[in-house]
């Protein structure tokens, strides 16, 4: 059974109630960052359907565009991009936004101190396979307020995040969220429409016998991620003494998705195919948000060099190396690369 505060959760919590609630750090949510998460929650609820409709109503393939990084570009990346838009830009809370899929931050009409960063869809390679995809989040406070909007504003460490999250489309539309004060999880409700909180407190092993990473891009990894690999490998006949279990979906948010429910490593290292890159995955888009919700649930993160989170971006669309999840293993990690 679950609890929430001092009431057994043995009647529906909605994100809504929650928000309104809760409180992170001793301190009730601030309204205008209440209304901000419901807007994505929203949003993400109307994509969650246009997910599932997929080749129903012709939305899967590829919109013969590319984004910023020049990627090509999936029919729901581009309207996932201009649902999340048109989903949170009437919050009067909200100062601006950036996005993935667009080369600069937009401005929008409220005069809040919120800046809220996504990657409208992550794992978008997976869509026409029917694997499980989702929308990443990151919410910061804009430090001056009243000045215009400038990238520079953006360019802040993920120790700034007022909060973070994801929401996954799966076999069940969940969200992961936390703002600063451990990580809950809520299960949209198809009938009500409705998110339904379902765990209180997500904590993430320490110890762990399973490890995500693309094997086939072996042969480019660093040494410190190859021994760490390797090692895993050899199992119970090697160093580590355990058999350790691979997975790997390439899509971050269902691989995070499943580090954040039952422990693990997912690692996305830098290779040597691109030297000059520092990583692949995006520092403000998909790795300071991830890293948040898992530094919150005991869990930890590294780039190999620093803690992701204790990064000072230099660019909106900076690219990162990441290596996260169960305490202990990011520990080797990082002792390897030392």
């Amino acid at each position: 059974m679950l609890y929430f505060g001092e009431f057994l959760l043995s009647t529906k919590i909605h994100l809504e109630q929650y928000l309104k609630t809760t409180k992170a750090k001793g301190a009730s949510i601030p309204i205008g960052l209440q209304e901000l998460l419901i807007a994505v929650a929203n949003t993400c609820t109307t994509l969650s359907d246009e997910v599932a409709q997929g080749a129903l109503i012709g939305l899967l393939g590829s919109a013969g565009t590319g984004n910023v990084q020049g990627e090509v570009q999936q029919k729901l990346d581009v309207i996932a991009n201009d649902l999340l838009i048109e989903g949170v830009q009437e919050c009067k809370a909200l100062a601006g936004l950036a996005s993935e899929e667009m080369e600069l931050p937009m401005p929008v009409q409220g005069t809040g101190d919120y800046l809220l960063l996504f990657d409208p869809l992550d794992g978008s390679s997976n869509i026409d396979v029917n694997v499980s995809i989702g929308t990443i989040f990151s919410i910061l406070h804009k430090q001056n307020p009243i000045a215009a909007l400038q990238n520079s504003d953006f360019l802040l460490s993920g120790r700034h995040q007022a909060a973070a999250g994801y929401v996954v489309y799966g076999p069940q539309t969940t969200m992961a969220l936390t703002l600063g004060d451990g990580v809950v999880m809520f299960t949209l409700d198809k009938a009500t429409g409705q998110f339904v909180l379902i765990k209180d407190r997500v904590e993430i092993s320490p110890t762990t016998k399973e490890f995500a990473i693309n094997m086939s891009n072996m042969r480019h990894w660093a040494e410190p991620v190859r021994r760490y690999v390797l090692e895993c490998l050899d199992g119970v006949t090697g160093t580590r003494k355990k058999d350790f279990n691979m997975r790997w979906i390439a899509s971050m948010v269902a691989d995070v998705h499943r580090v954040l429910s039952r422990g693990g490593v997912f690692m996305y290292p830098w290779d040597q195919r691109e030297p000059n890159k520092p990583g692949k995955l995006r520092l403000m888009y998909e790795a300071n948000p991830m890293s948040f919700l898992v530094e919150q649930a005991g869990g930890a993160s590294t780039n190999g060099k620093q803690v992701i989170m204790d990064i000072q971006p230099q660019d909106l669309h900076e690219r990162v190396s990441v290596m996260l999840g169960s305490k202990e293993e990011i520990e080797r990690l990082q002792s390897y690369h030392a």
